[in-house]
């Protein structure tokens, strides 16, 4: 297929590149390579793709709608993964989110309705669940008490979703992605930030004073999902992409110290606004419906993390 892919240089659009462009099928990279974070990271992602049979890569921005129209001409599928990411982010930040994560989806969304693209693939998050109390959390589950501009932004992608299939039958799969970490991640994310300090021999910051749980996902698990929903391309759904087991805080905290060799300092810290308690993915809708079958444990994930660590830092 033929595929347009925004946030191509983004650590989860990049993964999906890699294993589109693997399997045969030609990819549009559209990237508009945000200084949210390091510039240099994501133009190093790209640089592992160049010269790969049926890449290309537009900069180009989703708010800028006449490159995205041209870029989007004559694509099979829209998988569009670009987003302003992060929660504490979106409390310093609220404009950009609002341009970036509404404007921008409605932007994407009206190019496939406009130009008839048979489907779109979206990234949602399991932001939208909120503060839940329910334990694992399933797409049936209410979805209307985010604690984030960000989650209210990603239900608001899902809802505007659902209005166009049923308005003018644009086909979409929204995937609620839970905690993905894995090699090239975000340097923003709890994963990132651990390694860094422990290698340089600081203390970690450890939020919710170390007593958090969270559903983490390696990012090739994520990938397989992705291409099932690509594929698959069902008519309208939502689907939660997580390991499917909760895991404690310090125990990935531990395995970054194994993974390191040596023991870490901690600061145990409060919750951060925006932030929940615990996320736990209900994934058997996407087990039947998509054949999803996440493999990696935090014991084998974390230290692959380390790895590259290692070698992009050369550490």
């Amino acid at each position: 297929m033929k595929i347009l892919l925004t946030g191509a240089a983004g650590f989860i659009g990049f993964h999906t590149a890699k294993a589109l462009l693997a399997r045969g099928d030609e990819v549009i990279g559209y990237d508009n390579f945000t200084p949210y974070y390091d510039p240099e990271l994501k133009e190093a992602r790209v640089a592992q793709l160049e010269g790969v049979k049926g890449w290309t890569l537009i900069r180009g921005d989703i708010l800028d709608r006449d490159t995205l129209r041209k870029a989007m001409q004559g694509v099979d599928r829209v998988c569009h993964l670009a987003a302003l990411a992060g929660v504490r982010y979106s409390f310093e930040h609220p404009d950009e989110y609002i341009d970036i994560n509404i404007r921008g989806f409605f932007n994407v969304i009206e190019e496939v309705h406009q130009q008839k693209i048979p489907g779109l693939i979206y990234a949602s998050s399991s932001s939208v669940y909120g503060n839940t109390q329910k334990f694992p959390s399933s797409e049936e589950d209410r979805t209307d008490s985010q604690q984030s501009l960000y989650g209210m932004n990603k239900k608001d992608n899902e809802l505007m979703a659902f209005t166009y299939h049923a308005t003018h039958g644009v086909r979409s799969t929204g995937l609620r992605f839970f905690t993905v970490y894995g090699p090239w991640g975000r340097p923003d994310m709890a994963l990132f930030l651990f390694t860094e300090a422990l290698l340089k021999d600081q203390p970690l910051n450890i939020f919710g004073e170390g007593k958090m749980q969270r559903d983490f996902t390696f990012v090739d698990d994520i990938v397989q999902g992705i291409i099932a929903s690509i594929d698959k391309n069902y008519d309208y759904e939502i689907f939660n992409l997580g390991c499917g087991k909760q895991e404690e805080l310090m125990e990935y905290v531990r395995m970054v110290e194994v993974s390191c060799g040596k023991e870490a300092k901690k600061n145990f810290m409060p919750m951060q606004p925006g932030d929940v308690r615990a996320s736990s993915a209900d994934i058997s809708k996407a087990q039947r419906m998509l054949g999803f079958d996440p493999k990696t444990t935090i014991a084998k994930g974390v230290p692959q993390f380390i790895e590259w660590y290692r070698s992009y830092y050369k550490i």
